[in-house]
């Protein structure tokens, strides 16, 4: 019979991270356990309170994780609205399948940490690619640097998701060319863009 090794350091670190993730996607973070993420890893409670002392530390950690292991990658499109519009479709598509699902799932969360959503957003957003889209159209003259304050180069994932907590549902490209040509463009582009 052979031997199975035990998983040590980033191995074991993955799997624990996947086994959580997959954890808070199937149940959500009410039904979130330590004993379950353990079990589904193969590995003891002690192993994760060692790394993760509170439910809420390990829950975090698998978003982050989640985030870190599937980026999602903003392609030069040559037009600030083109790579705006495929961002906000990406993030749409992405959220409502995934991370916005889990967070929705979070109540018990923010209450057990005193923390909120934007406490958490913060800890989630890490390197925001959004901006490099932002930087671009600056870079290629479309975008007005000096109206880019940091509300309105929020606003679109502001309104995106707005639209998504009230929904639970992908944003349709409708919505998101109105997000973008009516409402982002309209305030953030330089004056002589055509």
């Amino acid at each position: 019979m052979e031997k199975r090794s035990r998983r040590r350091g980033e191995a074991l670190h993955a799997a624990i991270l996947d086994a959580a993730w997959t954890e808070l996607l199937e149940g959500g973070y009410s039904d979130f356990t330590v004993e379950a993420v353990a079990k589904r890893a193969g590995t003891s409670r002690p192993v994760l309170a060692r790394r993760w002392p509170r439910r809420a530390d390990l829950a975090v950690a698998a978003l982050v994780h989640y985030n870190k292991t599937n980026p999602i990658e903003f392609p030069e499109l040559g037009s600030v609205r083109e790579e705006l519009i495929f961002a906000l479709q990406k993030l749409s598509e992405r959220g409502t399948r995934t991370v916005m699902k889990v967070v929705l799932t979070m109540n018990d969360y923010f209450i057990e940490t005193n923390s909120n959503m934007a406490d958490l957003r913060a800890v989630l957003v890490g390197e925001n690619k959004f901006e490099e889209v932002l930087r671009r159209g600056v870079a290629r003259g479309e975008l007005d640097e000096g109206r880019l304050t940091s509300r309105i180069s929020s606003l679109p994932l502001d309104l995106l998701r707005h639209e998504v907590l009230m929904t639970r549902k992908p944003i349709s490209n409708e919505l998101i060319v109105e997000i973008v040509d009516t409402i982002f463009l309209p305030l953030a582009s330089a004056r002589d863009a055509h």
